[in-house]
């Protein structure tokens, strides 16, 4: 009946076009997508909330609408999304340890997912409240990455990497706060989307983090990632940041023309020391140099960050002490989560006053570098992914030194609010994924998507699927791309 085999995740876009031409139920979708989650569970642990039973219901809705004629964009493909988005008759723990309750309702981000016809098949583990690039906690234990297990997928989106790279579930939303979609999608092999600030609602919550986190996509393609952006956008009439309505899907496969890139090789400033790996160094500069070929004008150019890094840490403080509020048993929260919230509730007044209005100076001074070139081209992180463990029990300053030293490049895009996008960049060492990021001025999705998808069609990085079989991996998949 189907070109599909239960293996691992066909694509987005696939699903949705197999679903609407009968080839397959949404409840076989659904079915197969928990079962690879079961199956993986005791090795990848990319989720913290399996909706096994609630996810199969509205499977079965879906399939009544296919057969009722019904079309949305993606009426009964199963997806997931981070522990960080409400979804209704489930706990938001957001990597937390300890009892929450469920929600009444569903964020704007998943409500419009639902709308567009989505089976919400759990919510994947994110870091606690979503602060460091590994995907740890006594709260759920360890997610660990496809492509090698002794390693961390990144986070703090590294729940949702892990299942789209395994094939779990073909895309799934992530945030981003200073690479949190963009970190764990460049350690996995996938296209990580951080669309410019209010793309995809953060309600209910105004804002997220004081304005730096965004809700974002992963996919194994830049049209599935576009696919699900495009289905998440949208505002809520209580959203701070509403930019103007684009259709993302357009951009794929539109040529982008010879466009001038900047590459910047230097870490933003960072008040700790930060080196860009030699290796991760080869595969940003062999991508620079296949822009080239495919008619870009490439050159060396730095961005004029200046000290960036004092802006952030108010916001990113001050942020997470308004998240801590709500935790119902803070006793349960690591130490270095209550001393950066204690930080936050210093620096809540005039220093996150003073961070914020230096937002538009520091658009003025960063953008000057679009005046010349029409996209920057940077390191995703400095480093590959890090072992399983080996920030998890740092003390706080330990885990500062860590992370500048593995993810210094990501985060003066969400102090911008402007949009980035992680494309593959290869393998280094024992075959662990690296990326680069695409950035861009505000509202540039169509054009690093577009970008994107150049560089995908002519690199085809989404035809290499993790060497490492998982328990869900061992059926034969001889067939083709699988559910």
């Amino acid at each position: 009946m189907s070109r599909m085999v239960p293996d691992r995740a066909a694509g987005l876009a696939e699903c949705a076009r197999a679903l609407a031409d009968g080839e397959v139920s949404a409840r076989e979708l659904t079915e197969r997508a928990l079962a690879r989650i079961e199956a993986t569970q005791p090795t990848l642990n990319a989720f913290r909330v399996v909706r096994a039973e609630a996810a199969l219901a509205e499977a079965d809705a879906a399939d009544a609408q296919l057969a009722a004629g019904v079309r949305r964009p993606l009426l009964g493909v199963p997806v997931a999304v981070k522990d960080d988005m409400d979804v209704a008759g489930e706990p938001t723990a957001f990597g937390c340890p300890g009892d929450f309750p469920p929600k009444d309702r569903d964020g704007e981000a998943v409500r419009r997912l639902r709308a567009a016809g989505a089976v919400v098949v759990g919510k994947t583990n994110t870091c606690e409240l979503g602060q460091w690039p590994f995907t740890e906690g006594p709260a759920f234990g360890a997610t660990r990455n496809p492509w090698h297990h002794d390693h961390t997928p990144g986070g703090s989106s590294g729940g949702s990497a892990a299942a789209v790279a395994a094939g779990l579930v073909p895309a799934a939303l992530g945030s981003d706060g200073a690479g949190s979609v963009r970190i764990p999608a460049s350690w996995t092999h996938l296209v990580g989307i951080k669309p410019q600030r209010g793309r995809i609602s953060t309600w209910p919550r105004p804002e997220s983090f004081q304005g730096i986190t965004v809700n974002g996509t992963l996919a194994r393609t830049v049209a599935d990632a576009a696919l699900l952006l495009d289905a998440a956008s949208g505002n809520h009439d209580g959203d701070l940041h509403r930019p103007p309505t684009l259709r993302v899907q357009d951009a794929v496969g539109r040529d982008p023309g010879r466009l001038r890139i900047a590459l910047s090789l230097k870490p933003p400033f960072t008040a700790l020391p930060a080196r860009l790996d030699p290796a991760v160094r080869a595969r940003v500069v062999a991508l620079a140099e296949r822009l080239a070929e495919l008619g870009h004008v490439v050159e060396e150019a730095e961005p004029r960050y200046g000290r960036i890094g004092l802006t952030f840490i108010p916001r990113a403080t001050a942020g997470l002490a308004e998240h801590v509020r709500e935790v119902p048993r803070r006793d349960l929260l690591d130490r270095r989560t209550l001393d950066a919230a204690r930080l936050g509730r210093l620096l809540g007044g005039a220093p996150l006053r003073a961070a914020r209005k230096a937002e538009a100076a520091l658009h003025r001074r960063v953008g000057a570098l679009f005046d010349t070139y029409d996209v920057l081209l940077a390191p995703t992180t400095a480093a590959p992914p890090p072992r399983i463990g080996s920030m998890v029990n740092l003390n706080g300053l330990g885990t500062d030194r860590a992370m500048i030293a593995a993810c210094p490049y990501a985060w003066p895009w969400n102090i911008l609010g402007w949009p980035g996008v992680n494309v593959p960049a290869g393998f280094v060492g024992d075959g662990l994924p690296v990326g680069a990021q695409l950035l861009g001025p505000a509202n540039s999705e169509l054009l690093l998507v577009s970008l994107a998808a150049q560089l995908e069609a002519d690199g085809r990085w989404h035809e290499r699927w993790p060497p490492h079989r998982t328990p869900a991996d061992s059926t034969d998949s001889a067939d083709s791309p699988a559910a």
